[in-house]
């Protein structure tokens, strides 16, 4: 038996089988309790390491929310640990494990999570000893890892994945308009966004009820510091290397934002990836939908993705 096993061990080694990567949990300091994640990486030491920043809602560190399945940082995360690149996918303050972070998920703003995404590269930094760590925002998680990246120290880069890249107001009132809700709702909600665009609240009485999932009072606050952004401008100041990939099938945020994230940091490479939707995945099957492809958490992420971060991270110098 002793015989067999070494016999296979020298027949793997030949064929350049590699030793699983290691998933283990992680901890960041929150402001009341611990943020938690998951890190997978390769048996190697001192790979690289990117911090993956979910998106929007009550989104957790596999991409999943309620309703909606995608498993797109969980698979992001697996394919690039077959590359040689470690990952840390993370739950957001007050969500799933980070539950204990703060007393109200809702109570945040842009700045308060881009102070977590500094506690995580902090808490990486030293489980892992790298230098700096990449990070990779998805969708809002784009405009946290612009406002995060404005103190760029201890990061190397920016991957930006479905990011806008105009302010947050034009991109809404674009979603809303091409929503086919009726006139009377849609009049409300462009109403409602431009108190909020102007840095006012707006009582739920004055809210179509069809509407408080976007507008609900316990986001506002999120909301309105989101409209505060302007995402070129964050990117123009931005002085490391920065990849923005976008799928050209991505029906919440547009080609046109990624080319003007580019033309507002022309050193920026710029990745758009047809048929893909907004979470990463093929939207070329015939008859499939946004929605449908979104939703399906057994569909791949589109074939380049994992190779344009790995050749991006690879490739990229971190002194810039």
């Amino acid at each position: 038996m002793a015989i067999l096993a070494t016999l296979a061990l020298a027949a793997a080694i030949q064929s350049g089988a590699q030793t699983p990567p290691v998933q283990t949990d992680i901890n960041a300091s929150g402001p009341a309790g611990p943020l938690q994640g998951t890190l997978l990486a390769p048996a190697s030491i001192g790979v690289p390491v990117i911090l993956i920043v979910p998106g929007s809602g009550a989104t957790d560190r596999d991409g999943n929310s309620p309703g909606l399945g995608t498993s797109t940082y969980k698979e992001l995360a697996e394919g690039l640990s077959t590359r040689g690149i470690a990952t840390v996918r993370i739950d957001k303050r007050g969500m799933y494990g980070s539950v204990l972070a703060v007393a109200d998920a809702n109570a945040v703003t842009i700045d308060d999570y881009a102070n977590d995404v500094h506690s995580w590269v902090a808490a990486i930094r030293k489980r892992t000893g790298v230098a700096c760590v990449w990070v990779l925002g998805h969708s809002e998680g784009g405009l946290v890892a612009l406002v995060a990246g404005q103190n760029p120290s201890d990061i190397c880069g920016l991957i930006l994945m479905a990011t806008p890249g105009r302010p947050l107001g034009e991109v809404i009132r674009e979603q809303l308009q091409s929503s086919g809700a009726d006139a009377r709702v849609l009049n409300n909600a462009l109403s409602v966004l431009d108190v909020l665009d102007a840095g006012q609240q707006v009582d739920e009485t004055r809210i179509d009820p069809a509407l408080m999932p976007l507008f609900r009072p316990q986001v506002q606050g999120l909301l309105m510091s989101e409209l505060a952004l302007d995402p070129a401008r964050l990117i123009a100041t931005f002085n490391k290397p920065v990849l923005i990939m976008q799928g050209q099938r991505d029906a919440q945020v547009k080609p046109r934002d990624a080319k003007q994230l580019k033309h507002a940091d022309p050193r920026a490479e710029l990745v758009l990836l047809p048929d893909t939707n907004h979470s990463l995945k093929s939207a070329s099957t015939s008859g499939s939908s946004e929605n449908a492809s979104s939703e399906n958490s057994d569909l791949p992420l589109e074939d380049n993705v994992i190779d344009d971060i790995y050749n991006f991270v690879k490739s990229a110098p971190t002194n810039r």
